[in-house]
């Protein structure tokens, strides 16, 4: 098992998020010796959703416009149809999306957060995988689609559905634990 311990990871969402995409990778990265902190644009408490229905609410720890890309070691981005949607025109969460990727963090995307990324202008040239829902979208921006489970090009990790949850975390843990300072 990779040791996470004295990594600090950042969770972005607005209201909307899928819920086992947040949960599950949290308490993986937690497991793994991780500190995180879900950081939203949403004042006190981030909604999730499960499926079509609306779930619980979960404590913001940072407010987005006070995230700070150096307190983190890396970036998740969990799906779900409206948080992606709502984050990928807020340039609060663009900047700090780009701001990980300027300073070779891994950043990990699932189901619809690739969206996030094809709004930061990341995806061009880089295998990627998401929710089939999104697919051209990825595509038309330039990213080498396909349909795996987890794909990971160099620190991009995306995934497709809450089905390959169990292969995103152990492929976040390894990514997020891999010493990237030391990297030739």
């Amino acid at each position: 098992m990779e040791n996470l311990k004295n990594k600090r990871i950042a969770i972005l969402v607005a209201d909307g998020f899928e819920e086992i995409e947040l949960t599950s990778p949290k308490e993986a990265l937690e497991n793994a010796g991780a500190k995180t902190d879900i950081i939203s644009p949403v004042d006190g408490k981030v909604r999730a959703k499960s499926g079509d229905e609306w779930s619980k609410d979960y404590p913001v720890d940072v407010a987005l416009q006070e995230a700070e890309e150096d307190r983190y070691d890396a970036l998740l981005l969990p799906g779900g149809v409206i948080s992606p949607d709502k984050l990928r025109t807020n340039k609060t969460a663009i900047a700090l999306i780009n701001a990980f990727w300027e300073r070779d963090k891994p950043i990990a995307a699932i189901c619809h957060g690739p969206q996030l990324l094809i709004n930061a202008d990341l995806v061009r040239d880089k295998k990627i995988t998401s929710v089939a829902a999104i697919q051209m979208d990825l595509i038309n921006a330039g990213a080498l689609w396909e349909d795996s489970e987890v794909v990971v090009d160099d620190k991009l990790i995306t995934s497709r559905t809450p089905d390959d949850l169990p292969v995103f975390n152990k492929a976040i843990i390894k990514e997020f634990a891999r010493d990237r300072k030391n990297k030739a």
